[in-house]
């Protein structure tokens, strides 16, 4: 994929101020923005599937807009960095934030909710492409090592704090105050940037626009594909429709990077077989690891009964410990080859998924705690080296290209992953409900959380059976993807140890 190339001399600004750490803030506050907007936005989901009247599949797409947006256009956001001014383009990026935060809040119907949640998501695809090379442009030397150190533990900072940020903000004032938040931080990064950020630029030349559109339109159309299908039937005529419209898609894309001078995507890249199973990693590790996010939030408020803030702080063992061994461990991660600690990390993932298949119908939120801590391990150990774990697998001339993939790839892997793992979802509470006597209406309206009438006991039966294939499946993939990267994915090049690491984050 084509990605931002080194960058050149920054540009004076007539706007521009001196003051050393200022770029990193104004960068820093984007970029945590950006982040903790995934998971902030999966504590409140009970709650604005209450106030707008949402159906399972509603929530669905509100988590997976944003995320498709992010991976489809991330890529293409930093080619037109390069061309138009990486400033400009972050710029424009936190202003378009903004809007789309202040329509999402004033949502007067779902609809309107997931059309801004697919503008927020392009808009942070234009903040999570130019971030970095403001960054590089702005520092070096150690200034530079000290503030991509900062950037990572900010990032990291945003997955733990999402799910508890959420809670807080929708149990004591509203979930809409969960999108309001962005726009005092919007206009102080938008302030800051103006002020003391210089431009800088690369050496694109023009942008992939029809493998972005062919790319786009995939990926879009088997994650609708997978949303009606699950929920309608695999037979369902928009669900073959939209699987045909992805293959064909899909088709175009690979003749398209085939032709073009400038790709999207180099494909000579994935014929290297270590480079295309990490990049199969990525997509697992983010779908495994956070997608059931979504599923274990309706669990935790509607059928365990716990707050917002409640059901954040069952769940923030995961990210919390993926930060601090992250952070802790980064030393020891990069004396290690690469592939060892991506393939460490999901067999970990796997492990701690598997173990949340202890659930049942008698459970509490505690049957989930120590498989998060052994999933937010693994996240800890995979996630900080899987950037370099590609860039050994890739020439170097095709670093940039590299790094951008597994961006777009992880951002994928969340999309695909919510929509994979909530069909299995719904389908079985479905299943055990109507087993049971219920309409199937009944049921769809059930297992998007929507209150159960007179047999809880009914209710926690179908999620917790729910739950347990979604960890299963989960946990599976995992497996399989830690055993591929193992057996393919081995390079003898070494994390480099002055290298920062990326923090851990959900669907970035």
């Amino acid at each position: 994929m084509s990605a931002p190339s080194a960058p050149t001399a920054p540009e004076a600004q007539p706007g521009a101020r001196t003051g050393k750490w200022w770029p990193l803030a104004a960068i820093c506050l984007g970029n945590f923005m950006l982040l903790i907007d995934v998971t902030i936005v999966v504590t409140a989901l009970p709650s604005m599937a209450r106030d707008l009247d949402a159906g399972f599949s509603d929530l669905q797409w509100v988590m997976d807009l944003y995320a498709l947006a992010l991976a489809a256009l991330v890529m293409v956001a930093g080619t037109a960095g390069d061309l138009l001014g990486r400033r400009r383009v972050y710029v424009l990026g936190l202003a378009a934030f903004a809007l789309a935060s202040l329509v999402s809040g004033l949502a007067p119907n779902v609809g309107v909710l997931i059309a801004a949640r697919a503008v927020q998501g392009a808009a942070a695809a234009a903040m999570l492409a130019t971030n970095t090379p403001l960054l590089a442009a702005a520092y070096a030397g150690r200034d530079r090592a000290v503030a991509f150190g900062i950037w990572g533990a900010v990032s990291g900072a945003a997955s733990a704090l999402g799910v508890l940020l959420g809670g807080v903000l929708t149990d004591y004032l509203d979930w809409r105050w969960i999108f309001y938040v962005n726009l005092p931080v919007c206009a102080i990064a938008l302030l800051i940037t103006l002020r003391t950020v210089s431009e800088s630029r690369g050496s694109a030349s023009r942008i992939d626009w029809p493998g972005t559109v062919t790319f786009t339109l995939s990926a879009a159309a088997l994650t609708y594909g997978l949303i009606v299908g699950g929920e309608d039937g695999w037979g369902d005529g928009g669900a073959v429709t939209a699987f045909a419209v992805s293959a064909v898609a899909l088709v175009l894309f690979l003749l398209v990077e085939r032709r073009t001078g400038e790709p999207l995507l180099d494909l000579r890249l994935l014929r290297r077989p270590s480079f295309a199973a990490l990049m199969g990693a990525a997509v697992v590790l983010t779908g495994a690891a956070f997608a059931h996010y979504t599923y274990t939030m309706l669990w935790l408020q509607s059928v365990q009964g716990l707050s917002p803030i409640e059901a954040g702080l069952a769940v923030a063992p995961m990210a919390l410990t993926s930060f601090v061994f992250a952070g802790a461990g980064g030393r020891f991660l990069h004396r290690l080859p690469a592939w060892v600690a991506v393939s460490s990390g999901l067999a970990l993932i796997g492990v701690g998924l598997l173990t949340q298949t202890a659930i049942d119908a008698g459970s509490d939120w505690k049957v989930l705690l120590p498989g998060l801590i052994v999933t937010g391990l693994g996240v800890g150990v995979a996630i900080p080296v899987l950037v370099a774990a590609a860039l050994a697998a890739a020439p170097p001339e095709r670093a940039g290209m590299a790094s951008g993939a597994v961006n777009t790839f992880r951002q994928l892997g969340f999309a695909l992953g919510v929509a994979v793992l909530g069909t299995i979802f719904s389908g079985r509470v479905r299943d055990v409900l109507t087993g049971a006597g219920l309409s199937p209406h009944a049921a769809n309206a059930i297992s998007g959380g929507a209150p159960f009438g007179s047999d809880p006991g009914l209710v926690r039966e179908a999620y917790a059976s729910a739950l347990e294939r979604v960890y299963l499946t989960a946990g599976l993939a995992a497996l399989v993807a830690a055993v591929l990267v193992a057996a393919v994915a081995r390079r003898p090049a070494r994390t480099p140890a002055t290298a920062p690491a990326p923090a851990p984050a959900p669907v970035h």
